[in-house]
Parts: C-alpha cells; sequence; structure tokens
C-alpha cells in the first residue's frame, strides 16, 4: 500500500484544474489506468496495490465501472480548458491488471476511446504477472485494442523469486511470451537485480534466460529498498542483508554488456529495446514531461504544471465518485526551481538527453568537469545536450547533483 500520500493544495470536488491551465495541441496526451489488485503481497513493494484481505468492502467485479466514473469526469474537466487531444498511449499498471477479466480491461479501453479517442497508432499496454497469462486472455486483449504486455518476470532463478516473494512459476514466463507473441503483441520483459542472496552468476542466468525469450523490450531495474516494506524490516532487523552497491554496479554493468551484444539500445538508464520502435512511449511521455491522466486508486496525473494525486484505498475512491466527486486528494503546481530540479532528474535519464540550455546558466560550468570525470558523453555535449556515459548511468544522482545544485 505505500507510504502516506504527500499533501497540498485542494482540489475542487468537481476537479476543476486551475484557472489558467492550458491543454497544449503540441503537447502528447497519455493515460494511465491503475488495477490496484494482487493475489499477494512481494516484499520489496511500496505500490498502492491490495490483497483479498485488505480491500474493505472494495469489489474487484465492480472496479471498471468504478474507473469509468473517472474517466467521464475528467472529459468534462478536460474539455473546460481547451480541445479534447488523443490519447497517443495508454498503459495498465498495476498490481496485476491481468487479474481482472480480460473483459474489465477492454471496457476500461474502450471508455478511453470513447471519451477521448486513441491516436491510430497509439501504444496500449498491459502489465501481467506470468501466471495470469493464457492465450485467450491476449487474445482477447488484442481484439480491445491492446498492442503491447509488460511480462513481470524479475528472476529465472527460484530462490532470487522466493527472496522477492514473487509466487509465478517461473516456466511460465516463456508460456505467457508465446501467447503473447501468438496474438501479434509487443513483448516487454521487467527484470529486478540485487535481491538478497542473489550472486552475478544468478543475474547473469536470468539476463541469458531474458534474452532467449527474444523479446523486444527489457527493463532492468536495481532493487530499491522502500521504507515500510517487509523487505525493508528484514533488513533492518537483521534477517538479510542490504543490497551491496559494488555488486549491483557489476549487475548493471553485465546486463548493459549482454543486451547490447543481443542488439538491444539503450533508451533510459534501466530500460532496452530492440531499436526506437519498440522504445516504451508511455514512459518516455513521462521522462519527457508531457501530459497524462492517471486514474485509479493512488494514481498521479499532470497536465500543464499541475500535478495531483487520487486518494489511496480503493473503497474511498469509489464512493468519492458514487457521490459525482473527484477523487483527487491534492496537487501542487511545479514551477520555479522544482521545474528545474524535475526536468534535468528525468531528462537527463534518456538517450536523447538533455539540452545544456535546460541546465541553469550557473551550473552550466559543472559540465566540463562531468565530462572530464567520464560522466557525460564529449560529443553530445559539444551538440549541445547533456547525455550519459555508463559510468554516468551508474552516478547518475551525482550527475543531477552537479547540474542542479549551487
Amino acid at each position: 500500500m505505500g507510504g502516506p500520500l504527500p499533501e497540498g493544495d485542494e482540489v475542487p470536488t468537481s476537479g476543476a484544474l486551475p484557472e489558467g491551465t492550458v491543454a497544449h495541441s503540441d503537447v502528447d496526451f497519455g493515460v494511465y489506468l491503475h488495477v490496484p489488485f494482487c493475489r499477494v503481497r512481494c516484499g520489496y513493494c511500496d505500490f498502492n496495490t491490495y490483497t483479498a484481505t485488505e480491500l474493505r468492502g472494495a469489489r474487484q467485479d465492480t472496479y471498471a465501472d468504478t474507473l469509468l466514473q473517472e474517466v467521464e469526469l475528467s472529459r468534462h474537466v478536460l474539455s473546460d480548458i481547451g480541445p479534447l487531444r488523443q490519447a497517443q498511449t495508454v498503459f495498465f499498471g498495476g498490481g496485476t491488471p491481468t487479474l481482472l477479466p480480460a473483459g474489465d480491461l477492454a471496457r476500461m479501453l474502450g471508455g478511453v476511446r470513447d471519451a477521448f479517442g486513441l491516436a491510430t497508432d497509439a501504444e496500449v499496454t498491459v502489465e501481467a504477472n506470468p501466471d495470469t497469462v493464457t492465450p485467450a486472455v491476449m487474445a482477447e486483449l488484442a481484439a480491445a485494442g491492446v498492442n503491447r504486455v509488460s511480462i513481470g518476470m524479475q528472476s529465472s532463478v527460484p530462490h532470487v523469486l522466493a527472496a522477492l516473494d514473487r509466487t509465478h512459476n517461473p516456466e511460465n514466463v516463456a508460456t505467457a511470451v508465446a501467447a503473447a507473441r501468438e496474438a501479434g503483441l509487443d513483448v516487454s520483459v521487467d527484470l529486478i537485480y540485487g535481491a538478497p542472496g542473489e550472486s552475478l552468476d544468478d543475474w547473469a542466468a536470468s539476463v541469458r534466460t531474458a534474452i532467449d525469450l527474444e523479446p523486444d523490450h527489457i527493463s532492468a531495474y536495481a532493487l530499491i529498498i522502500e521504507d515500510g516494506t517487509k523487505l525493508a524490516r528484514q533488513i533492518r532487523s537483521g534477517v538479510v542483508p542490504a543490497p551491496d552497491d559494488d555488486l549491483q554496479a557489476d549487475m548493471y554493468e553485465l546486463v548493459d554488456d549482454q543486451l547490447a551484444a543481443a542488439g538491444f539500445d539503450w533508451y533510459e538508464v534501466s530500460n532496452f529495446s530492440r531499436g526506437e520502435n519498440h522504445r516504451s512511449r508511455h514512459n518516455l511521455a513521462y521522462w519527457r514531461g508531457a501530459d497524462w491522466w492517471g486514474y485509479g486508486p493512488g494514481a498521479h496525473s499532470h497536465l500543464d504544471g499541475t500535478r495531483w494525486w487520487n486518494v489511496k484505498h480503493p473503497a474511498a475512491y469509489a464512493q468519492r465518485l458514487a457521490a459525482s466527486h473527484s477523487p483527487a486528494y491534492a496537487r501542487e503546481t511545479v514551477d520555479g526551481s522544482a521545474a528545474i530540479l524535475e526536468r534535468v532528474l528525468l531528462q537527463s535519464r534518456i538517450r536523447e538527453g538533455l539540452a545544456i540550455d535546460q541546465i541553469p546558466a550557473s551550473r552550466r560550468s559543472a559540465v566540463a568537469g562531468l565530462i572530464a570525470d567520464e560522466l557525460v558523453e564529449p560529443a553530445a555535449a559539444l551538440r549541445g545536450r547533456i547525455v550519459l556515459t555508463r559510468r554516468g548511468r551508474l552516478l547518475a544522482d551525482a550527475v543531477v547533483r552537479a547540474l542542479t545544485e549551487d
């Protein structure tokens, strides 16, 4: 369930955006659909998710209808600030979206299509647990307009999956990929490295297995210990060791080498694809600062510099919408130094990099030192952009500090 929501400015019950908010026609609009249900809670997970015993009156079987109420509310809110934009990307995340019937996901997507329209080349992604994927589910999702599936593999090594509290059968990853391919979907697989007890050889085995699946896209995330999670408590009590930074760096270099050799290009610090056509356009929209509406409990949204976030629990979310009220908990305007920091933090992580003229003038002199420290590519800097070297990707936070802190 994660920690408490941040405080912010009050949101009117209508959900109306601040006066002066503009829907810029040249800025992409994306949609995030949060499905907050999981069979079990993974020990490392800090996402806003709920198992059956935590729902306290909320219902999975009516969730799609509830979320569609927020879609309708958003259509009215966005109509008030200008012409509606078609959704360029739609992303079903969670939780485990495929715990819901495929028909429910199809209805949710249909509601977005009816409200805003989908671009003819819209990217529509569904996250999936391998154990919930069948040929029938994939075929139904493809027929509804889904064209991409992101499969939570995490590892191919049983003791690593156990350390992460992942309950899926690792053999089902290949079955899930095959089902998605049969339905004509693009396939991404997600990996996590640095779990307690995971060796470099364990990680190498998982990377080889992922490559052998021949996906279009692979995400490789370092395990982060989030406060309030089971894993954080285990580490604090000494039951399991904390992640080793040096080992995680070795693991990153290994996956970077292996994926490059297999024909994958990095386009964001933790994301690799077989060419530009297979990059996650939805996630790129986040990193580039585009607009999106996040639907569902705890979902975050962003439009024209205003960010807002929904109440967390599915029951509270449903209650607000049943009363025809916005489910938004609070909001904030991102401007000034906060906007600069966010832009540098996000855009410096992607392959296309960050324009040097977007860095505060007082910090542009730091670029020469970053080049000397082999954190930034010299040729790109000469063209006016900050692009991280592999060493820079490993030390991305230090690069951001150098470019933003006086």
